[in-house]
């Protein structure tokens, strides 16, 4: 079995992957960290220096890597990466994937990531919290039709890692 956790920046798929590594035992890949292992460049360098294009093909071949090894594990999808090209295709297509959506509202992320946002480059120049929205809102927008397409929805909102963890693990039993 491969479990997906998708979702918006600042839904908490690393955390929670995470949290379902250790208890379901199972190795963890984290998408964005091994892209930036294989460029050697963070996701934001990528995108500065060779293009979202070129991160976009990068990030189809890693999740083909993924989805062709033959262990169970773990993997904490991009925020995006469900949404371009065909990478929704191939992890539906897979008959051991469970894609799971880390559901959050728009207010709920706002309040997250405007304390982080300086430490995440993608919205380290939205100076206000108005701005952010905004960049929220057309975000999820543009992917609630990828995100919805999991097979298992979570709400994320106001709960802890291992409560949604723990909720995850029995809905795949």
């Amino acid at each position: 079995m491969k479990i997906f956790l998708s979702g918006y920046m600042g839904s908490g798929k690393s955390l929670i992957a995470d949290y379902i590594s250790q208890k379901m035992r199972l190795p963890l890949v984290d998408l964005d960290d091994q892209i930036t292992l294989i460029e050697e460049l963070t996701v934001s360098e990528i995108f500065a220096t060779k293009g979202e294009l070129y991160f976009r093909k990068l990030e189809t071949k890693v999740l083909e890597d993924v989805l062709e090894e033959p262990i169970d594990m773990i993997v904490a999808l991009g925020g995006g990466t469900p949404c371009y090209g065909i990478n929704m295709d191939l992890i539906k297509s897979h008959t051991e994937a469970n894609l799971v959506y880390l559901k959050a509202s728009v207010d709920f992320l706002i309040n997250r990531l405007f304390q982080e946002k300086e430490t995440r480059p993608v919205i380290s120049h939205l100076a206000t919290k108005d701005l952010l929205e905004d960049f929220i809102r057309k975000h999820l927008f543009e992917r609630s039709y990828y995100y919805n397409q999991a097979d298992i929805v979570v709400n994320v909102e106001n709960r802890k890692a291992d409560e949604i963890g723990y909720e995850i693990i029995q809905k795949l039993k």
